[in-house]
Formats: C-alpha cells, structure tokens, sequence
C-alpha cells in the first residue's frame, strides 16, 4: 500500500500503480534476487512488508534506466523532426 502512494506522491499523481500489479512484480523480482523482503512493523504499529533493493537490483535498474532513456531519445528525436 504504502509503495503504491510513495510512488503516486512522488511522480505528483503522474503515476498509479496498481497494488494488484505492484506485488506480483515485487515477487518476480524477489524471485530473481532483485531485491530483498523481511516482515516489520509499521509506525502505526502494523504488519508491513519492506523491501530492498539489492545489488543485483542495482544493476537490472541502471539497465532498465539506460534502455529507457534509449527510447525517450529516440521519442524525442521523432518529435522534433515533425
């Protein structure tokens, strides 16, 4: 839940995620050492989940970031020769 607002906060209501899409993702790159879970409790005194990413996370990250920015390149480009 909280993952799901942070991101909304933080892209000023640009991006929502689906707690129903969220998770799922959570778990594959859980599966694929991507990132770290361990159970704790939240300051409202509630169960939570807490992630964390870990190297190999790092990494698929500054991968996905560079393919990304390859395709607002190549956007942009398009864009400008309109």
């Amino acid at each position: 839940y909280e993952i799901a607002n942070s991101i909304q906060r933080i892209s000023d209501d640009i991006l929502q995620v689906e707690e129903g899409s969220l998770y799922p993702a959570l778990q594959r790159m859980l599966v694929k050492g991507w990132v770290t879970a361990k159970w704790g409790t939240t300051a409202g005194n509630r169960r939570a989940r807490y992630y964390q990413l870990t190297a190999a996370g790092r990494k698929q990250l500054n991968v996905e970031m560079s393919q990304f920015e390859r395709v607002i390149g190549a956007i942009t480009r398009v864009i400008e020769a309109v």
